[in-house]
């Protein structure tokens, strides 16, 4: 935001700027509902000198939306140390915190918002769907996945936004409950595809190998066992 003082930036510096008050206005606001005037008087600058940089409202939009995938993307990356488990959960504390932060335009860059032309909401929506396919590929240590696998990783994906679009619309359930839920989900994935696909159960003993005590999956595995009718004396 401005603070009254209006200060001489080079082009590259003046266009960082605005994409970065227009990312602002539009995490917390209808795209619809922000005009450039808002946008100039965000950034302390005439409604001309906008359009000097950028042509009109949707391109200043869509370079909005690919510094907000961008940002995405690279909250995506976790060193590949440690248990499984643990890295998805920072990452989906990472990626819950970017959700919190940019609601409005979270759900404007999933749903690829009234303001962006269709080809290009995709394309910027499908280059961060591809990278966290590949992060994830790259935590299971998989160069050529299985049709299988493939699946799984990709249907956990569409959950991760799925589930975070809902949460906004009312945040009904706990937002730390539903991290470690999406956790459980990316076992539970694995684990029904291993009943199908030999290098699946591969993968899935390995997560299991390196799972702590209180880990994702025993904690799973406690949570449904007690979901089921124990055993009468007379049957032990």
């Amino acid at each position: 935001m401005t603070n009254g003082v209006r200060r001489r930036m080079g082009v590259a510096q003046r266009r960082e700027q605005l994409i970065a008050v227009a990312l602002d206005l539009f995490s917390h606001r209808p795209p619809d509902d922000v005009s450039i005037d808002d946008i100039a008087a965000a950034a302390g600058i005439s409604r001309p000198l906008v359009y000097h940089y950028f042509p009109g409202k949707q391109s200043l939009y869509e370079a909005a939306l690919r510094r907000a995938a961008d940002d995405l993307a690279a909250l995506l990356a976790e060193p590949q140390e440690g248990p499984l488990g643990v890295r998805l959960a920072r990452v989906m504390s990472r990626f819950f915190d970017f959700v919190e932060e940019h609601g409005t335009g979270f759900s404007a860059l999933m749903r690829g918002g009234p303001a962006a032309g269709p080809g290009t909401a995709y394309t910027v929506i499908d280059g961060v769907r591809r990278a966290a396919y590949e992060e994830v590929l790259a935590h299971l240590a998989v160069r050529d996945p299985s049709p299988r696998l493939e699946l799984a990783v990709r249907s956990w994906i569409s959950l991760a936004e799925t589930t975070a679009l809902l949460w906004l619309d009312g945040r009904r359930i706990p937002r730390d409950e539903l991290e470690r839920q999406l956790v459980h989900a990316f076992v539970a994935l694995t684990a029904v595809g291993a009943a199908y696909d030999p290098d699946m159960m591969e993968i899935l003993c390995r997560i299991v190998a390196e799972e702590p005590p209180g880990g994702p999956l025993p904690t799973l595995v406690a949570r449904l066992s007690a979901l089921l009718p124990q055993p009468s004396p007379q049957a032990l």
